[in-house]
């Protein structure tokens, strides 16, 4: 078990991994550090602006009572923001277990691991949207 955590730090001892929502994708990298998010070059707050969706990024980090210990630099693409925002918090959580694999099962009871299978239905052929029909005129 210990050659699988040494093998998934790189050389500048970060742990590397993805995370996926909706159509959103998240590659982070997490080490040791002061607390530091950035993504896409921007800081977390700046990034996303709305409270509901700085607290889904943080809460892997809540979880394991270690908000100010790792600095995460991360590049997201794809979907929405709140995909973005689920994305990341599923990338954090497997760089976390990558990092240190005590912290798997506090982060799998919780849920953070397990990547939402959720996407958008698609549209079927002689409807307005997935299941939205036209309005029907008797006339």
């Amino acid at each position: 078990m210990n050659e699988t955590k040494e093998s998934n730090l790189d050389n500048k001892d970060r742990s590397y991994a993805t995370g996926k929502r909706k159509n959103s994708i998240a590659r982070v990298w997490l080490k040791k550090g002061e607390g530091n998010i950035s993504i896409n070059g921007k800081s977390l707050d700046k990034y996303f602006t709305r409270p509901v969706l700085q607290m889904i990024v943080n809460q892997p980090l809540e979880t394991i009572q270690s908000t100010g210990t790792y600095d995460i630099m991360a590049t997201v693409s794809g979907g929405g923001l709140s995909g973005q925002a689920g994305a990341l918090r599923h990338g954090i959580s497997k760089a976390l277990t990558f990092y240190d694999s005590e912290l798997r099962p506090s982060l799998k009871k919780v849920g953070f691991l397990t990547r939402d299978p959720r996407v958008v239905e698609r549209k079927k052929a002689g409807l307005a949207k997935a299941r939205r029909s036209y309005q029907f005129s008797k006339r």
